[in-house]
């Protein structure tokens, strides 16, 4: 019986981890956790040691009897995993964006007959997976590739928006959320280089309109054209990526990011005796008539009434609260002020949707294709988010189990022999896209 050892049993391990203990039929399935009481809490009967990848000797020990070692740690921990794994001659799998140390490494896994197959769970991952499928099939028959845009939001489901007016709470990690498109975003429309800088990015959205779940607003991420490579698209008259929202959110979010509480570059003093109001108001110009609603309108430009200031008022920011934080920058105090509204509880679910289009020309006649998968969570564990990051891992590992996919080197699954076995393994699990020609009649 061959071992995969899974490092890290958190909350994006449960649906891997879950899909392998059901799955476990030719290999055994061992959990390293720090601390092995979460998880003993949420997988007893398992397989599970106490595990630490920064004790290198022993780490190194105990993975020396894996065939597969798949890593749910924090990515900055991805490369010490890979140093062990490169060494000893096993495969590795992670959800993590590839990163330059790791690329070194891709002759040594290539020269023991060995993977690392990095970027394989919702985005980057499914989205590689699903583009290519695509992508692939327009080329291969021949035609002519114009445009290419994607689109994928971590959201609530629609049972609760009626409670929630920015229809939104974090579902992964909340950090991301509040320093997103961070610095200048990069794309190409129609044949000309484009940029956003941050402070113009939430103001200039897309719509986007998915059947049968109705419309969300896009904005563009941080940096479209390093995916020319990636999906070998050089010469493409349109690429643009980006993340989905319900409509409405991006100009709310826009206030934050007017009034600088997204910036991470410095430590605000007396923050021990904050309240959210007074964090915001050290934003605002001083006026002692005014009250801090009125500046921060003033300053936005924006009604009293408005949709944003209800949403603004909602989230908590003008309550005399206190943060409760030591110290911070900007960034951290809002994360931690949101998370107080934004995190769910145990009525809500969340939502996945991921939205491509490709235009291309077909005996010069422009021809367009989307496609969209939408996956709805059960509850706080069974997330639609820990689903699509944690079943294409667990339906890989089984893969490569049963020799399967055949790769060596350090790889990420935007070719066939990876996307097509694991695509379909994970449309029989109900992650399933719907295709439909959009071209104009």
């Amino acid at each position: 019986m061959k071992n995969i050892f899974v490092l890290g049993a958190g909350r994006s391990s449960t649906v891997l981890i879950e899909y392998l203990m059901m799955e476990k039929t030719s290999f055994n399935v061992i959990i390293g956790e720090k601390i092995p009481e979460i998880a003993e809490k949420k997988f007893p009967g398992s397989k599970i040691i106490p595990f630490d990848i920064l004790d290198t000797e022993t780490a190194r020990a105990q993975l020396k009897t894996s065939d597969l070692v798949i890593s749910m740690l924090p990515p900055t921990l991805h490369l010490p995993v890979a140093v062990i794994c490169a060494d000893l001659g096993i495969s590795m799998l992670t959800a993590s964006y590839v990163s330059d140390e790791i690329q070194k490494l891709s002759s040594s896994f290539e020269s023991k007959g060995i993977c690392c197959i990095m970027e394989m769970g919702l985005d980057p991952g499914i989205d590689h997976m699903s583009a290519m499928r695509i992508l692939d099939k327009i080329k291969s028959a021949g035609h002519k590739l114009t445009a290419f845009e994607t689109f994928t939001g971590g959201l609530l489901a629609d049972d609760q928006k009626v409670d929630n007016p920015w229809q939104y709470k974090f579902t992964w990690n909340p950090r991301n959320v509040v320093l997103a498109g961070i610095g200048i975003v990069k794309f190409i429309q129609e044949g000309r280089l484009k940029y956003i800088p941050y402070q113009k990015l939430f103001q200039r959205t897309e719509v986007i309109h998915i059947p049968e779940y109705g419309y969300f607003e896009g904005y563009a991420n941080r940096d479209s054209l390093k995916y020319l490579d990636v999906y070998k698209l050089k010469g493409i008259n349109t690429l643009y990526r980006g993340t989905l929202r319900r409509p409405g959110f991006c100009k709310a979010w826009d206030a934050f990011v007017q009034i600088g509480a997204t910036d991470d570059s410095y430590t605000l003093f007396g923050l021990e005796d904050m309240t959210h109001r007074q964090f915001i108001n050290t934003f605002l110009q001083y006026n002692p008539n005014d009250s801090i609603e009125l500046k921060l309108a003033h300053y936005l430009n924006i009604g009293m009434e408005s949709e944003e200031m209800y949403k603004l008022k909602w989230i908590g920011i003008f309550d005399d609260q206190l943060i409760g934080l030591q110290e911070g920058t900007p960034a951290q105090v809002l994360e931690h002020i949101l998370k107080k509204k934004w995190t769910l509880d145990d009525s809500e679910r969340d939502l996945i949707v991921m939205w491509h289009k490709f235009d291309y020309i077909e005996n010069n006649k422009i021809k367009q294709i989307q496609t969209h998968l939408v996956v709805e969570g059960k509850d706080q564990v069974h997330t639609a988010m820990s689903k699509t990051v944690g079943l294409p891992l667990g339906v890989t590992a089984k893969l490569l189990m049963e020799d399967k996919i055949k790769v060596t080197g350090v790889q990420v699954p935007t070719i066939k022999k990876i996307y097509e076995p694991v695509l379909d393994e994970l449309s029989r699990h109900g992650l399933k896209f719907f295709e439909r020609d959009t071209s104009a009649r």
